[in-house]
C-alpha cells in the first residue's frame, strides 16, 4: 500500500536552507588551510570570519534530526503504528547503511574503507530505530523521553572511557567522541547519539503543531513563544556557566574573542547549550516562514524537498573538485584519497586555500547542483507509486 506524506512548505524552505549551509562548512573542510587538522572554533587559532563561518553551520545537524522526527510524526498520520514500526526501523537501518558503505566512501574516496565515520547519518539512522519503538507510547511520554536525554545528557560528561572493549564501544557510541587507531585502520565515533534521540522524540512531538485541526495563529504564537524561550534560556545557562556545556566559556584576549568563547558550544555531542542555541533561533525562523516567503525560498525548496539526494551529490562534487584542484595546481591528486594514514600522519597538515575561495567554490557547488536537484524533485513528484523513492 502506498501512503502519500503531507508536506509542508515552510518546513521545506528550512531544511533547504541548512543543507545550502551544509554545503558551506563541507566545503570548508576540503579546501581551507589545514581544516582536516585545524578546530576552526579553537580560540587560539581562529579568526571571526572562520569561526562564524563554523558557527553557522552548527543549525545544520540539529535541524535535519529535528525535522526528521517531525516527518515521522507527518507519516504517521497516515499509517498504523505497525505500519509506522516498519517504516521507520527499516529506513533508519537502510541510514545506517548508506552512512558506512556510501558517505565513507565519497567522504574518503578510499575503497579499501581504511577509515570510518559514523557520522549525521548515521546518527538520524539509530535515532529512527529508536524512534520506531517510542511511538507505541503515548506522546506524552515520548516528550518527557526527549526532554530527559536533551537536558540531562551533559550530567554524564564527566563519564570517559578510553579502552576498546565492549563497554568502551557502546559508551562511545552513546555519548562520548572517540577514535580507535591501529596502524591501517581508523574508525571515528563522530555522533554519539544519547541527545540525538531526544533530539528527534522532541521533534516528533512538535509535528503536532501541523495538524489540521491546529491553528495557523495558534501555531505562530508556538513557534515564536517556544523559539524565543529557548533563546532566552541558552543566554541564561551560558551565563552562568554551571552546567549546559561540556567546555565553559571564559575570558579571552579581547572582547571579540571572549564573545566567541561564549558561543563556542559544543557539538559533538551536542550539549543542551548547543541545541538551545540552534533549536530556539529556527523555531523564529520558522514563524517568519509561515507567512514571509521571499523569492528565494522557492530556489531552497528543491534542496529542502530531495535531502538526502543532495547530501550525497554534494559531498562527492565538493570531493571531486579538491581532487581536480590538486590536479589542476601540479600536485599529486592522491593526496585526496583520505585513507587513515594520511590523518595519523597528517600528511595533508600543509594544503588549502583561502577563506574567499572557499566562498566561491560553495556558490559555484550549490548553483552547479540545483537543475539536478530540481530534476529528482520533480521525478520523485510524478513518480509516487514508487515506494522506494521514500527511502531516497
Amino acid at each position: 500500500m502506498q501512503f502519500k506524506t503531507v508536506r509542508i512548505d515552510s518546513i521545506d524552505i528550512l531544511r533547504g536552507l541548512v543543507m545550502v549551509i551544509m554545503a558551506l562548512d563541507h566545503s570548508r573542510a576540503y579546501f581551507h588551510y589545514g581544516s582536516f587538522f585545524i578546530n576552526p572554533t579553537d580560540m587560539e587559532t581562529t579568526t571571526p570570519i572562520l569561526f562564524f563561518t563554523r558557527f553557522i553551520t552548527h543549525y545544520c545537524a540539529p535541524v535535519f534530526v529535528f525535522l526528521a522526527g517531525t516527518s515521522a510524526f507527518m507519516v504517521s498520520r497516515k499509517k498504523s503504528k505497525k505500519e509506522l514500526f516498519k517504516f521507520l526501523f527499516t529506513r533508519g537501518i537502510w541510514l545506517i547503511v548508506l552512512e558506512v558503505l556510501v558517505n565513507n566512501l565519497i567522504w574518503t574516496f578510499d575503497p579499501g574503507y581504511s577509515k570510518i565515520v559514523l557520522q549525521v547519518i548515521w546518527a538520524i539512522g539509530f535515532s529512527m530505530v529508536c524512534l520506531s519503538f517510542l511511538v507505541y507510547l503515548p506522546k506524552k511520554i515520548i516528550f518527557l523521553v526527549g526532554i530527559i536525554l536533551v537536558a540531562g545528557h551533559n550530567l554524564l560528561d564527566g563519564i570517559v572511557y578510553k579502552g576498546q572493549g565492549i563497554k568502551d564501544i557502546i559508551w562511545y557510541l552513546l555519548h562520548q567522541r572517540h577514535f580507535i587507531d591501529s596502524p591501517d585502520f581508523r574508525f571515528v565515533f563522530g555522533y554519539p547519539v544519547i541527545p540525538w534521540v531526544g533530539l528527534m522524540a522532541l521533534g516528533f512531538c512538535f509535528g503536532t503543531l501541523y495538524e489540521k485541526e491546529f491553528v495557523q495563529s495558534q501555531r505562530k504564537k508556538w513557534l515564536l513563544g517556544l523559539g524565543i524561550s529557548l533563546t532566552v534560556l541558552f543566554f541564561i545557562l551560558r551565563g552562568l556557566n554551571i552546567y549546559g556545556d561540556l567546555v565553559p566559556w571564559s575570558q579571552q584576549k579581547n572582547t571579540v574573542y571572549t564573545v566567541l568563547s561564549f558561543f563556542n558550544v559544543t557539538k559533538y555531542p551536542p550539549s543542551l547549550d548547543y541545541l538551545l542555541i540552534t533549536i530556539g533561533p529556527t523555531l523564529i525562523l520558522l514563524y517568519l516562514l509561515e507567512d514571509f516567503k521571499p523569492k528565494i525560498t522557492g530556489f531552497l525548496l528543491v534542496f529542502g524537498k530531495v535531502p538526502l539526494f543532495f547530501y550525497f551529490l554534494h559531498v562527492f562534487v565538493i570531493h571531486a573538485f579538491a581532487v581536480i584542484g590538486l590536479w589542476i595546481s601540479g600536485e599529486d591528486w592522491h593526496r585526496m584519497i583520505l585513507t587513515a594514514e594520511v590523518f595519523q600522519k597528517k600528511s595533508l597538515l600543509d594544503y588549502g586555500y583561502s577563506l574567499w575561495l572557499v566562498y566561491a567554490i560553495w556558490l559555484v557547488v550549490i548553483l552547479l547542483l540545483y537543475p539536478l536537484s530540481k530534476k529528482y524533485m520533480q521525478y520523485k513528484a510524478n513518480n509516487k507509486d514508487k515506494w522506494w523513492l521514500s527511502y531516497l
